[in-house]
């Protein structure tokens, strides 16, 4: 099964519509997380640890993660109100094991995503939990397949349903969920820059580095002059 992306704008010459206004790149949504410490770290492959176990171990995780992401807004993703699945400029298809391309809902979509990933992560031949039972050859490319998936699914949450994230005070799970994806991928190399590039503008906001912890300044004495940087010194987050 395969999903693919096409653009809304048709090739005879017209400027595309103006673009909506992204309320998830307002600063006051991108700057609530709900940790705050470096994700690079975080996903960092443990000396100890296999790549493949690590691979798996993530991807199984952030399929739950966001299976369970979805499920908050999922009663406002209707056949009515998200007739195609769509993300910025985008709609993606749904393709068959026999290659036949579907225009489906959006909760078509996921649920085809979700159906599919499910049946991946759990069949033994594929992620292995037996001690002593290698991975496929093509666990990479399965992995590959998995996260372009999880990626439509979050692209869609942030451009039809961040109203509704917001509205139930999600937004900062959210924000980290995508953030904590989009630096494993990128890291591992799992999902093509062309894939995620409709994203690029909230994924540079919310994958910056955290900028480091200034050092308390030490007590002045009473007839010290202030210096200038314990005033003038502002840390962004």
């Amino acid at each position: 099964m395969q999903g693919l992306r096409k653009s809304k704008t048709k090739p005879n010459g017209k400027k595309p519509p103006a673009e909506e206004k992204k309320q998830y790149l307002e600063a006051e949504f991108t700057k609530v997380r709900v940790v705050d410490f470096d994700l690079k770290e975080l996903v960092l492959l443990p000396r100890e640890i296999d790549l493949n176990e690590w691979l798996a171990s993530n991807t199984t995780t952030f399929f739950n993660l966001i299976n369970l992401q979805y499920s908050t807004i999922s009663e406002f993703c209707t056949g009515d109100t998200c007739q195609a699945m769509t993300a910025c400029n985008t709609i993606y298809y749904w393709y068959d094991e026999r290659g036949k391309k579907t225009k489906c809902t959006a909760p078509q979509y996921v649920d085809f995503v979700m159906s599919l990933v499910q049946k991946l992560v759990t069949e033994e031949e594929n992620f292995p939990t037996k001690y002593g039972k290698e991975f496929p050859n093509s666990f990479d490319s399965l992995v590959k397949k998995i996260c372009r998936y999880l990626f439509h699914v979050l692209a869609h949450l942030y451009w039809a349903h961040f109203k509704e994230t917001v509205a139930l005070d999600l937004q900062g799970h959210l924000n980290t969920l995508y953030a904590h994806f989009i630096v494993f991928v990128r890291e591992f190399n799992l999902v093509d820059p062309k894939e995620t590039c409709i994203m690029d503008d909230l994924s540079e906001i919310l994958c910056a580095p955290v900028p480091p912890t200034p050092a308390p300044a030490a007590p002045s004495s009473p007839n010290s002059a202030p210096s200038p940087s314990s005033h003038n010194h502002v840390t962004e987050r």
